[in-house]
């Protein structure tokens, strides 16, 4: 996979640094065991250092001093992470800052202009993302709403011309009904032409092992071969490897790392 900042070989795992900063490894480091492409998290450098001392550093690149290949999530996970300081409506998410209790909204457009400003290769849509352990008629209005906040984030990441070098991913939802899942897929691959990759959101939740690898297999048999296909928050051993075998070909999740600084390996 060829990005603005070089070369990643797929499969690949994307080691996460929320924080413009991988725990316990310098970039460097990090660089120098092969790794081509981590992770930063839009909603909480949007708070923390927020847009305007990015823009001052020069993007998420030059503020952590990493060379090489970065992708963004959108701030959509925060959803489920932060529930209790969330509100959402159809124009975005609402948050109370845990920082300050200042409220703060998150819509499509936000997203996607706060990772322009963080300068990752690749951007995520913002996605309406549920636990994958959630029933009833919240999963399909996540999931409907989450098509139609990828038109918006399709329609401002055009207009903004960073669509050359950013490339947008759409993030599919549907929890663990196979219907919403397949909806959710055929709307999105509709918009193919506009999306150089897909996400499989809303999984690795407390699901038992063999519900989440169908729903993982579901997906990568009707996504396109010729975009990568990316498995969020993949962190155990086993998931990474029977993913890859299903067709994923990037996977991320701060548990690797949490293991790193505890001196766990595998």
């Amino acid at each position: 996979m060829v990005l603005s900042h070089g070369t990643t070989v797929l499969p690949a795992f994307m080691p996460v640094a929320t924080q413009a900063a991988l725990k316990g490894l310098t970039p460097l480091q990090v660089e120098q065991l092969g790794i081509s492409l981590i992770l930063n998290n839009t909603y909480h450098l949007g708070l923390r250092p927020g847009i305007e001392i990015l823009e001052q550093a020069g993007g998420a690149h030059a503020f952590q001093g990493w060379r090489k290949n970065l992708l963004t999530d959108s701030g959509g996970f925060q959803l489920v992470s932060l529930s209790s300081f969330t509100e959402i409506t159809e124009k975005g998410a609402l948050f109370a800052s845990p920082f300050t209790g200042e409220p703060t909204m998150l819509t499509p457009e936000e997203s996607i202009r706060i990772q322009h400003a963080i300068g990752a290769d690749i951007i995520m849509q913002l996605d309406d993302v549920v636990s994958s352990l959630t029933t009833g008629p919240r999963v399909k209005e996540s999931m409907q709403r989450s098509v139609r906040w990828l038109d918006r984030c399709i329609a401002y990441h055009k207009a903004s011309g960073n669509d050359k070098t950013q490339n947008l991913f759409a993030i599919i939802q549907g929890g663990l009904d196979a219907n919403l899942r397949k909806e959710c897929l055929t709307e999105m691959v509709k918009r193919k032409d506009d999306i150089p990759g897909f996400a499989i959101g809303g999984l690795s939740g407390g699901e038992e092992k063999d519900i989440f690898w169908k729903m993982i297999k579901l997906c990568t048999d009707d996504l396109p071969e010729d975009r990568p296909r990316y498995s969020m928050g993949i962190g155990f051993a086993e998931d990474l490897l029977v993913c890859i075998a299903l067709g994923v070909d990037m996977e991320s999740s701060p548990f690797v790392p949490k293991l790193l600084l505890n001196l766990t390996f595998y």
